[in-house]
């Protein structure tokens, strides 16, 4: 059984941590919402609590060691890529350098071998 990389481990809890900061952040209730206006906010941003959920729950199983996880996470800042296209060059040019520094340690050896003795 392979140890966890280092890479991994800071990933997964990077993960862990700003998903569950964004989650908390969206679902907390707002100053002085009523009930109806807080149900209409988390029907109108449910994607957005699913994304921030996705998030988490890539981190929490990648630590785990299950190779789904660091697909999802793959997907999820893909993801992530296309939405910055649609705001501006900078978002655009910061999500696909981030991309590729995760890409590079989710898939190095040490990484694939952790994820593959845990399959």
């Amino acid at each position: 059984m392979k140890d966890r990389p280092l890479s991994i481990t800071i990933i997964g809890w990077f993960f862990i941590i700003s998903g569950c900061i964004a989650l908390l952040s969206g679902l907390l209730p707002m100053g002085d919402a009523t009930t109806a206006e807080r149900v209409a906010d988390f029907k109108s941003h449910w994607m957005v609590h699913l994304s921030h959920l996705a998030q988490l729950v890539s981190g929490l199983f990648m630590l785990r060691g299950h190779n789904w996880a660091r697909w999802l996470l793959v997907a999820w800042i893909a993801f992530h890529i296309v939405i910055s296209a649609l705001h501006s060059f900078l978002q655009l040019a910061l999500h696909v350098i981030i991309f590729s520094v995760i890409l590079f340690f989710l898939f190095r050896r040490p990484a694939a071998e952790y994820f593959a003795s845990r399959g």
